[in-house]
């Protein structure tokens, strides 16, 4: 997209809801700055807000970053590989999701896919048993047929047939609804480009230890009167939080052009059955990543810091092979030129936390810090909902005076 045409499309937090509108819009001039560490910052630029966001890496097809390994199928949470131990965070992620969905489907529709990486697809989920006789899965296929603006909802067994899996694959009744997914590597480029056009300040940089203990300092060097931390993983460092810890995870690509099996149009997947044991590889994750990639997932590896599977490890093959008996053909698959990632994703045992420190500084007065993490595998799915909680928690914190440090 040219820089000229991005800044029409913007965000507008409307209640606890951020829209997604296009159109000619009057500039405002930033109110004051934020520092984004580790994150993105369309939102907040599109609030008013000067932005600088500092981060170790961006995207690039060179050196993938997490985000861009990441599955980004949008699901109704609990995800395929997605955990949620905390009710309220549930409840708050189903709230978050929605936002996402409706921000991306409008996205998708205001701008060609091509330019972003957004494309709504069919998504199919399959059960060994009736979903009737699983009381988890049946309050969320119940759960996702009653919010109307998620599209396409059909509770159909036949599914399984329609799709040919094979038998040996075990599965007897499924469901489907339309969802977002995410050419990745097209939208955190998109997504890059957009937050400069808007003007926001892009600083190469890692940021160490915990942040609450140079907060005064950070503020000062960057000019800013807020921070927020969207370091993921490294909130175990920046925000010493030690309940922050990996899920591994690992795709495998190929090429989805219909030469060796049919073209997969739509995601089809399985999730974690709890009655397998907790440490079952159980999970099928199939997704059109965009007109020529499949990706082909289903490996969850808690407390799991090391990045070094092959596509010859034991596990990857053994998911590969779930994998296979659910698309005829799919074991000849030719595999894309960049074939395997790997990556660790931002899982928190107390889950997702959207909140400011609640831990005072040294001087005793109120800390200046949004956190933002530990979003897991779902943080596509959760990133609209979470920025306008992020944008509603900046609001709250303009309320109270600021003082600016000449000398730290």
């Amino acid at each position: 997209m040219s820089p000229s045409s991005q800044p029409q499309v913007y965000l507008t937090r409307e209640g606890a809801e951020l829209i997604l509108k296009y159109g000619p819009r009057t500039h405002m001039a930033p109110s004051s700055r934020v520092l984004v560490i580790g994150g993105t910052a369309w939102a907040l630029l599109d609030a008013g807000y000067a932005v600088t966001v500092v981060s170790e890496k961006w995207a690039s097809l060179e050196d993938r970053i997490t985000s861009q390994i990441a599955g980004a199928l949008w699901e109704w949470p609990p995800a395929v590989c997605g955990k949620h131990t905390n009710l309220i965070s549930l409840d708050n992620s189903k709230r978050w999701c929605m936002t996402t969905y409706r921000g991306l489907d409008k996205l998708m529709h205001t701008l060609p896919a091509h330019e972003h990486g957004v494309r709504m697809r069919m998504a199919n989920f399959f059960f060994e048993q009736s979903i009737h006789k699983m009381p988890g899965q049946l309050e969320k296929m119940n759960e996702i047929a009653a919010v109307h603006d998620i599209q396409g909802f059909k509770h159909d067994p036949t599914l399984v047939k329609t799709h040919a899996v094979n038998q040996e694959a075990g599965v007897i009744d499924s469901y489907r609804h339309l969802a977002p997914v995410i050419d990745t590597d097209q939208y955190m480029e998109w997504l890059r480009s957009t937050v400069v056009a808007k003007g926001g300040r892009l600083i190469t940089g890692r940021i160490n230890g915990d942040l609450l203990q140079q907060e005064d300092r950070l503020l000062a060097k960057y000019g800013a009167q807020a921070i927020v931390n969207a370091t993921g993983l490294g909130a175990y460092e920046t925000a010493a939080d030690h309940s922050v810890v990996p899920l591994r995870g690992a795709l495998v690509r190929v090429i989805n052009d219909g030469k060796r099996f049919p073209i997969v149009r739509e995601a089809l997947c399985v999730s974690h059955d709890d009655t397998h044991g907790a440490e079952a590889e159980d999970i099928v994750f199939i997704v059109p990543r965009n007109d020529r990639t499949l990706i082909l997932g289903g490996l969850v590896q808690p407390h799991v810091h090391t990045l070094d599977l092959t596509i010859n490890s034991p596990e990857i093959v053994r998911m590969r092979d779930r994998c296979n008996k659910f698309v005829p053909g799919l074991e000849n698959a030719e595999l894309d030129p960049v074939p395997f990632v790997q990556g660790l994703r931002p899982f928190r045992d107390t889950n997702v936390r959207v909140d400011r420190e609640q831990r005072l500084k040294a001087d005793g007065t109120h800390s200046r810090i949004i956190h933002s993490y530990g979003q897991g595998g779902s943080g596509f799915t959760l990133s609209f909902g979470c920025a306008a909680d992020v944008l509603g928690l900046l609001s709250e914190l303009e309320k109270i005076p600021y003082l600016e440090h000449a000398s730290l």
